[in-house]
């Protein structure tokens, strides 16, 4: 039988299973530009505090989501950037996807009315979720950045509240 998948929001006291597996998704080389895990301050300062959320089975954090701002002009205040983080022992299972829709559901709640995500073009299972949840591709970011040497590639996606500021067209 399967254990229940349950959301909530994540509290520092979560902060050593979420950086492990953070560190799964640094390790993979297609997750961010990010080399070295942060610290729970650094991590804390980076992100939404409104729109952090976990998910747990039995207990135990298999993922993770969040959102960072994508500037501090006022102006770009319902405007984030989307991560999400799921750990390899439960890849397969829709709960990158499942954690995403709920950080959607939050994102409304709390007047993000655009998400935005960059992804690199290697990182094939977080393109098809960000599609499958109405993602749309905006831009191809050609050598935007380097790591470890080499310049790296991303393409972003963009998704558009339906019931928060301007809408789609």
């Amino acid at each position: 039988m399967k254990e229940k998948l349950i959301f909530r929001e994540l509290k520092e006291t979560d902060w050593e299973q979420v950086s492990s597996i953070y560190q799964e998704g640094l390790d993979t080389g297609n997750a961010t530009f990010e080399t070295n895990l942060p610290d729970w301050d650094s991590w804390n300062s980076g992100h939404i505090k409104e729109c952090r959320l976990i998910a747990e089975i039995d207990n135990e954090i298999v993922g993770w989501a969040a959102l960072s701002p994508i500037s501090s002009r006022c102006v770009y205040g319902g405007v984030a950037e989307v991560s999400v983080y799921v750990s390899s022992k439960f890849s397969g299972q829709k709960i990158g996807t499942k954690l995403l829709e709920q950080l959607i559901v939050e994102s409304e709640n709390n007047g993000i009315w655009t998400l935005q995500a960059g992804i690199f073009p290697e990182n094939k299972g977080s393109i098809i979720i960000h599609k499958r949840l109405g993602f749309r591709k905006v831009g191809y970011r050609e050598k935007i950045g380097k790591m470890n040497g080499i310049w790296r590639n991303t393409f972003l996606f963009e998704k558009r509240s339906q019931s928060l500021g301007v809408k789609n067209q």
